[in-house]
């Protein structure tokens, strides 16, 4: 004990100050380790003929057979084209819609009404912490065949029998982001908030000085001011083109949807618990991960031409 304390004594401040914080994110460290990189092991599964119940060494070893089965087999080519297509889709729309949370978050804080701008705020951050099967279960109660909006319609005479709501893939795309946008709006909409909070307030007084109306701060001072934070989630959106989730879309899938509603993940969950193809999953999901990390890694070298500084 002794020998610690005058081993901590001999180091320099700083030193101790960067013990100090390396310990305090040890835990992290071993987290992310124990649940981001052990479970990586489980890519030896995509060079074997995996089997369950069978050990791994004691199925055959395929080497790269699965890889090729993507390229060479042409109906497992165009069922990987079409996911990619929803998944492209999925995450362009997510992309498109990704200034959603940064105007939110502008009318949010132009509100001067502290008590109505914390309500705004707790309701549209609520539905973040509701599950994806909640979220459904609402969806079904208002779209389904017997659902709200079809006996309302019934009832007006708009119709003469239910719309296929949640059945229908035409319009799947857009429902989906729509819910997602629902979903995740007020939650990403605080950093951005944060980012507002920081942004010096003697240019808004310079500017009101100058005859600046409240649109022309806005435009001028507060959406230049959220720029860098925006650039930055934007990029890492980007990186993560491929990994739209899986759980909002397993819950609203169905038959009539499926073509237009599988995504990448969702297609590797099929593959391998419905189609029992555990090995080829494998592979897939690899080959998305391996894709996710070099989009990860352009996207890095580009922030750090357009901004002179890296994400990473």
């Amino acid at each position: 004990m002794n020998g610690i304390t005058g081993l901590w004594g001999k180091m320099g401040r700083k030193r101790r100050e960067g013990l100090v914080l390396f310990l305090l994110a040890l835990p992290l460290l071993a987290l992310s380790f124990a649940f981001t990189y052990v479970p990586l092991y489980g890519w030896v599964y995509a060079f074997f003929d995996f089997r369950p119940p069978l050990r791994l060494q004691d199925v055959e070893f395929v080497g790269l057979h699965w890889f090729r089965t993507l390229i060479d087999n042409p109906v497992r080519v165009r069922q990987v084209t079409e996911v990619l297509r929803n998944t492209f889709a999925m995450s362009g729309l997510g992309i498109l819609t990704s200034w959603f949370p940064i105007a939110f978050a502008i009318l949010l804080s132009e509100i001067k009404f502290s008590g109505a701008k914390k309500s705004i705020q707790v309701l549209t951050t609520l539905p973040n912490y509701i599950s994806w099967i909640l979220v459904f279960a609402l969806a079904f109660a208002l779209f389904s065949n017997d659902g709200f909006m079809n006996n309302l319609l019934l009832q007006l005479g708009l119709i003469d029998r239910p719309i296929g709501f949640l059945q229908s893939g035409n319009h799947v795309w857009l429902t989906m982001t729509a819910w997602g946008v629902w979903k995740g709006l007020g939650w990403g909409a605080i950093i951005y908030l944060a980012a507002i909070a920081g942004i010096d307030q003697e240019l808004y007084e310079a500017a009101r000085v100058d005859g600046a109306s409240r649109f022309r701060c806005i435009w001028h001072i507060t959406v230049p001011g959220l720029m860098p934070t925006y650039t930055v989630l934007l990029l890492l959106q980007i990186a993560n083109f491929l990994n739209n989730g899986f759980e909002q879309f397993y819950v609203f899938s169905n038959a009539f949807n499926m073509h237009r509603i599988q995504v990448l993940d969702l297609y590797v969950y099929n593959i391998a618990f419905t189609g029992r193809a555990f090995s080829l999953a494998t592979a897939v999901s690899m080959l998305r991960s391996l894709i996710s990390l070099v989009l990860l890694f352009s996207v890095n070298g580009l922030a750090k031409k357009l901004r002179g500084e890296s994400i990473i």
